[in-house]
């Protein structure tokens, strides 16, 4: 192995960035489209801690097709308020996967263990805030879990 093969099989480190509880509406389920079962979740506010502090802006919705696996493709789209009033674009893409069974019961409101499940996102934030291009200039994973009422995501720099 050569000194590029060395470095491309090295796995990148990761440092938490900042955490979100965004507060989401009841699932309007549009039923089977062109593209798959599709579904929609309004995002209704909620908060933001760590490095980026604030709050998030009702407005947002998750856009969701059903796969026929059962596999849920995530595409979230809401604004942040910094602490300092500046706003913040997301755009978070993700997959939540799980078992039939697990799938049926968050389906019907129960709450699950986060590690019953898979869900991970990959956000891209915009800016006009000069304090906040740091956003624009990382690469993030989000770590996410599901409530009835409420999506929780770790964002964490790819270093």
């Amino acid at each position: 192995m050569d000194n590029i093969d060395s470095f491309i099989a090295t796995a990148p480190g990761l440092k938490f960035a900042f955490a979100i509880k965004a507060r989401v509406g009841p699932i309007q389920d549009l039923g089977q489209t062109a593209r798959g079962h599709r579904r929609i979740i309004d995002i209704l506010g909620g908060e933001v801690h760590g490095r980026l502090a604030g709050e998030i802006l009702p407005g947002g919705a998750d856009w969701q097709v059903v796969r026929p696996d059962g596999t849920i493709e995530v595409v979230a789209r809401y604004t942040i308020r910094s602490a300092a009033g500046a706003l913040v674009y997301v755009h978070n893409e993700g997959l939540r996967v799980a078992s039939p069974e697990v799938l049926a019961r968050m389906t019907k409101g129960e709450l699950m263990p986060p590690d019953a499940y898979h869900f991970r996102t990959a956000p891209r934030f915009e800016t006009a805030e000069p304090s906040l291009k740091w956003l624009e200039r990382a690469t993030f994973v989000g770590i996410a879990a599901r409530t009835p009422d409420r999506v929780a995501i770790g964002f964490h720099e790819v270093l």
